[in-house]
């Protein structure tokens, strides 16, 4: 488990902000911002042995005990439908297996049953590998303007259309100039999804 992997579920469980943890070390809120962010990663031995008594651990042996679990970012959600903004909040982070770990990059939450037929529910947790294309008849996070969804996309020679695996959901078409106004990109293609009961 990295730094900034330990501080976003510390965060997560006791709701305190980066300037509360600042506080509570004696040291800048920027310091703690670059820790949250992943951008440093060498703390010193006393830094270290504050850190280790505010969460309640030994830092330094959850790193190294931790250090060969593969890990991917929870980052927010995604609608199997329409007419929902993107949210890139950080939720947390899911082992994946060294397979895995090579094929994608991140996890989302979905919201929404327009895709249920391809066995993807709401709730359920999508892992993408982050592109700009797929082949055709791919399932893909696609944003549209500021709105992510993910559908089935289908490429024709003028026309783009978004997919739904749920029969009471219409598809999305769009013209070429539409594609390149709005606009409408691939952001992802999905792996796979996980249902956690």
């Amino acid at each position: 488990m990295t730094l900034q992997e330990l501080l976003i579920q510390f965060k997560n469980k006791t709701g305190l902000n980066n300037e509360a943890i600042a506080q509570s070390l004696g040291i800048s809120k920027s310091t703690v911002s670059r820790w949250v962010n992943g951008d440093t990663k060498n703390l010193k031995k006393e830094t270290l042995s504050k850190l280790s008594e505010l969460l309640g651990i030994d830092v330094i042996t959850t790193m190294a005990e931790n250090s060969f679990i593969h890990k991917k970012p929870i980052l927010g959600i995604v609608k199997a439908g329409y007419d929902l903004f993107s949210d890139e909040n950080l939720e947390g982070y899911l082992e994946v297996n060294e397979e895995d770990d090579m094929k994608g990059d991140y996890f989302l939450r979905v919201i929404g049953n327009s895709m249920e037929l391809a066995k993807i529910h709401d709730q359920d947790l999508i892992y993408v590998q982050q592109c700009q294309d797929v082949d055709n008849g791919t399932i893909a996070v696609v944003m549209i303007g500021e709105e992510v969804t993910v559908k089935r996309v289908i490429k024709k020679k003028n026309v783009f259309i978004l997919e739904a695996a749920n029969p009471h959901v219409e598809n999305r078409y769009f013209t070429p100039q539409e594609v390149l106004e709005l606009p409408v990109k691939i952001i992802g293609k999905v792996i796979y999804s996980r249902t956690d009961f």
